[in-house]
């Protein structure tokens, strides 16, 4: 890490801050959605500069507070009243076009990569093409809300292929990682992000693109069931 660029770290802090940014514009700079993003991110920040995360021959590995919790949290939203309340109140626009964060993510691995802290497989030179994510994500921002020409049937279809792009990806780089389950790049495993600053790739920018998609499909599905009540009350009324 003392060889890593300059560049790449500051990089990295402006896709991150740039993330959390979308992600408050799409929840309406809400100060709840803020003050929980800026704890957990100063928590997770605190322990990986601890050195925390960088034992991980534990059963289970560490690691997992660091993506469990996310998931506990995003879960309850869909569990509780409030919570699909404050997940249908999201922009859906604001929240497609976040996934366009994934671009300077890629070429973030890509970086990592090259100091040798993940393994290729982890880089779209591997097996993670989820750079199409990024690059497609301004495009059906652009067809679906501005040009309209777009329907909510191919946003959703476009959220569920990129949803699966996104699981690929923590997969492999969960089975890359030196734990007791590795399977993947032995000879390279992915220490880069058990390490500050690269820490917030999974505990913030992970989470906040997978409550994106599922927040999105979770619209979507409502507005094309509304959509098809509406055709059969009209085509009755006839």
């Amino acid at each position: 890490m003392e060889t890593l660029s300059t560049y790449l770290i500051i990089f990295f802090f402006l896709t991150t801050l740039t993330t959390i940014l979308i992600f408050l514009r799409a929840a309406s700079w809400s100060k709840t959605v803020m003050a929980i993003i800026a704890g957990w991110i100063v928590l997770q920040t605190i322990v990986s500069l601890s050195g925390f995360y960088l034992v991980s021959d534990t059963v289970p590995p560490r690691f997992a507070l660091i993506l469990g919790p996310p998931l506990l949290f995003i879960i309850s939203l869909f569990l509780t009243k409030k919570g699909r309340k404050f997940i249908d109140s999201l922009s859906l626009s604001w929240l497609t076009i976040l996934h366009s964060i994934r671009i300077p993510v890629e070429f973030i691995l890509y970086g990592l990569f090259l100091h040798k802290l993940i393994p290729e497989i982890m880089t779209f030179e591997g097996r993670n093409p989820d750079i199409i994510s990024g690059i497609t994500a301004p495009i059906i921002y652009y067809l679906v809300f501005i040009r309209q020409k777009l329907n909510n049937r191919v946003l959703l279809f476009w959220n569920i292929i990129c949803l699966a792009l996104l699981i690929n990806i923590v997969t492999i780089a969960i089975l890359s990682a030196p734990f007791a389950f590795q399977r993947f790049a032995f000879d390279q495993p992915a220490i880069g992000i058990l390490h500050f600053p690269f820490i917030w790739l999974p505990c913030c920018i992970v989470p906040l693109v997978l409550l994106s998609h599922l927040a999105s499909i979770r619209q979507l599905i409502i507005e094309i069931r509304k959509a098809g009540r509406s055709k059969i009350i009209l085509s009755r009324s006839y």
